[in-house]
């Protein structure tokens, strides 16, 4: 019988249960987790937000499928406008490597009102250096830091990146470091 949870993954952590490396922050600091149980897809360590992790390996080719849609809440460096919202639903090219890609069409909205997370463990910034607004981007794809990637693109560099859903999976008010064990990950409606 496979076990699947949610997580809330705050800033800081790395979406691993070992490492070589004893100055990084683990997942298995916040559950009893199963032996075998995996991180689906990554959020960097920088990244917060929604984590699925499961014992069954199957279930990340589902979860990574193109048809999955990953929403992401972005705070960015500055006002963002109506134009780079439109760059970024058109798709756009972002380095990869040492190849450039051009990503795929995604939905963008700029977020008004912003949201309520709790403060992020690590100080953003000070406003004295000038403001800040937030955009929702959802994707079916993910490439290394293409989220970050996407904002710097179109002008509006990324201070805070937070995944808020996986499919129809939502972080709702789950508490940062939160641990939710669930029956089965909703992927579609």
């Amino acid at each position: 019988m496979h076990r699947h949870f949610i997580l809330h993954k705050p800033y800081g952590y790395i979406c691993q249960f070992v490492s070589n490396h004893k100055q990084n922050k683990l997942l298995g600091e916040f559950f009893d987790f199963p032996e075998g149980t995996m991180s689906i897809g990554r959020l960097d360590e920088d990244s917060e937000g929604l984590l699925l992790l499961t014992t069954d390996g199957k279930m990340s080719e589902r979860v990574r499928r193109k048809d999955v849609e990953k929403e992401y809440y972005a705070q960015v460096d500055g006002v963002i406008t109506e134009e780079a919202i439109e760059l970024l639903q058109q798709g756009l090219e972002i380095g990869s490597g040492d190849a450039m890609y051009k990503t795929l069409p995604c939905k963008a909205r700029r977020l008004d009102p912003v949201p309520g997370f709790a403060p992020r463990t690590k100080k953003i910034r000070d406003d004295r250096h000038g403001p800040t607004s937030w955009v929702s981007i959802t994707v079916t794809e993910g490439k290394f830091r293409q989220v970050r990637k996407m904002t710097a693109a179109v002008g509006f560099p990324t201070l805070r990146l937070v995944r808020v859903r996986i499919g129809c999976m939502h972080l709702g008010d789950l508490p940062q470091r939160g641990v939710q064990e669930v029956d089965d990950f909703i992927l579609y409606p």
